[in-house]
């Protein structure tokens, strides 16, 4: 419990939460403020309303629903970002002046009846000027939470910029979820940032209470593992390219969910398989077969369990997209880790914050599928060396990504500011 002089009450404000208890979105969040209420402290959620959403409970947690316009055009948030829908729906943007100003107006309404020692806004663009109002009226301290998305607007809006600026100096603290993210915060203003990453949302055991810190058994062939949304930072374009340099014989390569780029890789997939086995004709059969690529599209948890029980290695191929987004954190990488597999990822965004190289895992240069390929191979090859980065891995865990330790660190800087 928190002690009575510190922090007691927390308005915490995003674009997304879930709207129905079996909801998946933001599980991350909604893991957090499940464990700051267990720590003591009173919590309310203020996001935006979906299609009409009234406000409701989850978790035992208020949700307030701001309306922001006619039901049926309530999509701004929810199932996939804001910029990407406003990217393929310009017309959206239009949406973007009533969401901060009905946000706004119920932030308001809001603090003045529940009175929040601290107002925690999540997405600081444009979440801190739906609190700023509040902040100001009723001089209640506002921490900023940074996840990057938000910084990567300013590539193509310039005019975000200043605003985020502005809205860093009102602040009283400010988190990020990865030293990345933390970097780019600092280049827009010299500021104190504490690290505030995510621990795992995992709803099936630990897979170390099974094969403690021996690597995973090889039946028959070495399992690579891909979890995560078919979009272009994810790099998977990379990862069925390494395919070619992995023998089928001894790998396969499994990729887990969907995304909008899953009937693009599928096509990649069947060319790289048609194209080897043109190669191979030629030679007069001695060309290698490219390793099996599985698409397994998305799982039921049961199943999702059974593909990190029987996989070797977990990837994360991730690049810089086009856009200029990259992962910010990684959070699939401390799920794998928890589960008991080693990892090989891309050396972009926040993934070394995770992954450090030769202890928790093997970062290779992004875009690179012989460099990933290699890394497989030797992970394959080296079971000692999975030991070692096992080892290294659950260390890692227990001293930067346990839920406990993360909310402790968060609750002190809630109650710095409140001095």
């Amino acid at each position: 419990m928190t002690e009575q002089s510190g922090v007691q009450k927390v308005l915490v404000i995003g674009s997304v939460y879930p709207r129905f208890h079996e909801d998946a979105e933001v599980p991350w969040l909604r893991t957090s403020i499940a464990h700051l209420k267990k720590a003591g402290l009173d919590i309310q959620v203020l996001a935006p309303a979906y299609k009409g959403l009234k406000s409701h409970e989850i978790d035992g947690v208020k949700v307030n629903r701001f309306r922001y316009a006619p039901a049926k055009w309530e999509f701004l948030t929810h199932e996939e970002g804001a910029p990407s829908k406003m990217a393929n729906k310009p017309w959206l943007q239009l949406l973007a002046i009533p969401y901060i100003i009905s946000g706004f107006f119920k932030c308001i309404k809001i603090c003045r009846k529940f009175k929040p020692d601290i107002i925690h806004a999540h997405w600081p663009f444009p979440h801190a000027y739906i609190a700023l109002g509040a902040a100001k009226l009723f001089k209640i301290p506002l921490v900023l939470n940074f996840h990057g998305a938000e910084l990567l607007l300013i590539r193509k809006k310039k005019w975000v910029k200043p605003l985020l600026k502005f809205a860093i100096s009102q602040a009283q603290a400010v988190f990020a979820n990865s030293s990345f993210t933390a970097g780019k915060i600092k280049a827009l203003r010299n500021v104190d940032v504490e690290w505030s990453p995510y621990g795992t949302t995992l709803e099936f055991g630990n897979r170390n209470s099974e094969f403690g810190m021996e690597p995973h058994p090889i039946n028959n062939k070495f399992k690579i593992l891909f979890v995560g949304r078919h979009i272009e930072r994810k790099g998977i374009r990379y990862l069925i390219e390494a395919a070619k340099y992995l023998p089928r014989e001894s790998f396969e390569i499994r990729i887990v969910g969907v995304g909008d780029l899953t009937e693009q890789l599928k096509e990649q997939a069947a060319n790289v398989i048609a194209r080897n086995a043109s190669d191979e004709a030629i030679q007069g059969g001695s060309a290698a077969l490219p390793a099996d690529i599985i698409f397994t599209g998305k799982l039921s948890p049961e199943a999702l369990a059974n593909e990190y029980k029987t996989a070797n290695v977990f990837t994360l191929p991730a690049i810089v997209d086009s856009k200029g987004d990259t992962e910010g954190l990684g959070v699939v990488l401390i799920e794998a880790m928890e589960l008991g597999l080693p990892i090989v990822a891309s050396n972009v965004g926040g993934i070394p914050d995770v992954v450090i190289d030769g202890e928790t895992g093997i970062l290779v240069p992004e875009k690179d599928p012989e460099a990933l390929a290699s890394a497989y191979k030797r992970l394959a090859a080296e079971p000692e060396l999975v030991k070692h980065l096992l080892v290294g891995s659950q260390k890692r865990i227990h001293e930067c990504f346990t839920w406990d330790g993360i909310i402790q660190r968060q609750i002190e800087v809630y109650n710095k500011v409140l001095k």
